[in-house]
């Protein structure tokens, strides 16, 4: 075997066992070839970076770890593009690493182009890579990203490793918290900016480095809709593996650009600045259109506006706004009706479902929706949406008897648990066929924690934080106990 096999870079596996890969030395290959790069780069290394990133290109260890994004644990796992082409199995996924050794990954398909629903009943499109462009751009972008990540400002949130929407919003009310100077803001969008930005700039500004070729080929290979190829002069496709990291590389130096006169939050394309006083912000506006416009993007000015602290600004769902004083960040009450509104909506559609089903159903989308949510003041917030949860079982349960008594609904729907009663549950069998009863979470008990913002411009692929991030990694590295004292989370009830 040679040196570059064991360290799992080039050659083939004639007969893979998908099962039986060890995922961690996977892993801690592709770790290693990320790290080694940004340190490459933080050195101004030039030639070095050069000789790694065509080393990740070319690491089987890389494109094992693609293959397992693409096709295990990415969400869009089970939507194909043109080529109607999934890897559900472990022996379709080892077909698919097969097939992408063989691969000329130069040739990129086009995407599919679909529609998803945005709030005030609009669309947003996305274009679907097909299966292989996929894992082709996860292999590149491992190549690029720890490039990029040895680059990027502090201030940027949004689809970086390691960081977060909590860290954009953890950031805002450092800025704004009372011991601030700043009361006003620039709630700005970048109008469109997935499907704006221009080509030509992205690849000037990625340079010639490895993968360039294949990054802009995927950015000209259209789109098909309704059976039509559609050219793409500009944009990068909702929905393709690499389009997030291409979007923060175009949007890199924004915050050079605002001066460390101001706060600056960025996550993706929201971002908020602050100043002490309103004419300093209107005054910055042209800069950044100027900025943006040479990037073919520009402000959204129905989205972009000015605003005092005490009117408050929402922001990544969450509401920022300072009453008497102190900074409040509570869940955007829009994005608390819409959630009540999609738990109502299953239960009229699901009326003759059984209560297991219910509960199977909406506890992974409570939970989820509650962590969220968790590190705001959002006690009094969880319990009003108990109340309404609450009361949208008791009227499904009402609806599938409506020959019975209320009495008897409750009996049949809900127990006392721990000290609580009116428990929605349901009864089921375990593996070992013992009845069990299976109760619905409640929201309420989830405890409220604050979140631990990321350290400056950290990354995980700097390896000299290696210590920083495996204590992260643990919850208590990310989060705390609320503590009552701290003026965050005072809380406020939400308005119905």
């Amino acid at each position: 075997m040679t040196k570059d096999r064991a360290n799992g870079i080039g050659g083939k596996e004639p007969d893979l066992d998908w099962n039986a890969i060890n995922w961690q030395l996977v892993e801690r290959r592709v770790k290693n070839l990320r790290q080694r790069i940004f340190r490459a780069v933080q050195s101004q290394k030039w030639n070095e970076v050069r000789s790694l990133m065509k080393l990740m290109l070319r690491s089987f260890s890389n494109l094992l770890s693609s293959v397992r994004r693409a096709t295990q644990l990415n969400q869009g796992k089970k939507t194909p593009g043109i080529d109607q082409q999934v890897a559900l199995g472990a022996k379709a996924r080892a077909r698919v690493v097969r097939q992408m050794l063989e691969y000329q990954m130069w040739k990129a398909a086009p995407a599919k182009r679909v529609y998803i629903p945005k709030s005030g009943g609009k669309t947003r499109p996305l274009g679907i890579p097909t299966l292989k462009n996929r894992v082709a751009q996860g292999v590149v972008k491992n190549a690029l990203e720890p490039f990029w990540e040895a680059r990027f400002e502090a201030n940027s949130y949004g689809f970086r490793p390691g960081r977060s929407c909590h860290d954009a919003i953890e950031h805002c009310f450092r800025f704004l918290n009372k011991r601030s100077r700043s009361r006003w803001i620039l709630d700005a969008d970048i109008k469109a900016a997935f499907d704006m930005i221009d080509h030509d700039f992205v690849l000037s500004k990625i340079g010639c480095v490895p993968g360039r070729g294949l990054i802009k080929r995927w950015l000209k290979a259209g789109y098909v809709e309704g059976g039509i190829l559609h050219a793409t002069e500009y944009g990068v496709p909702q929905g393709g593996v690499i389009s997030p990291l291409l979007a923060n590389i175009a949007l890199d130096g924004l915050q050079e650009v605002v001066g460390k006169k101001f706060g600056f939050v960025r996550y993706a394309d929201d971002f908020i600045i602050t100043a002490e006083d309103r004419s300093a912000l209107e005054s910055l506006v042209p800069t950044i259109n100027s900025w943006l416009s040479r990037r073919g993007l520009e402000l959204n000015t129905d989205k972009t506006r000015i605003v005092h602290i005490s009117d408050g600004f929402n922001f990544l769902g969450f509401n920022v706004r300072q009453y008497s004083n102190k900074c409040i960040i509570k869940p955007q009450m829009e994005k608390v009706r819409l959630f009540l509104r999609s738990i109502r909506q299953w239960l009229k559609a699901n009326a003759g479902t059984t209560a297991l089903e219910v509960i199977l159903n909406l506890n992974p989308r409570i939970v989820g929706w509650a962590h969220y949510y968790r590190h705001a003041v959002s006690s009094r917030t969880f319990g009003y949406v108990k109340t309404k949860i609450w009361k949208a079982l008791w009227q499904w349960c009402l609806r599938r008897h409506n020959n019975k008594g209320k009495g008897w609904v409750r009996r049949k729907y809900f127990t006392a648990y721990q000290g609580k009663e009116w428990k929605f549950f349901a009864r089921f069998k375990d593996r070992d066929g013992i009845e069990m009863n299976l109760f619905l979470e409640d929201i309420a008990e989830i405890r409220i924690t604050r979140h631990v913002k990321v350290r400056g411009a950290a990354s995980p692929d700097d390896p000299a934080l290696s210590e920083y991030w495996a204590d992260r990694r643990l919850p208590q590295g990310r989060m705390r106990t609320a503590n009552r004292s701290n003026v965050r989370f005072i809380d406020a009830a939400p308005k119905a």
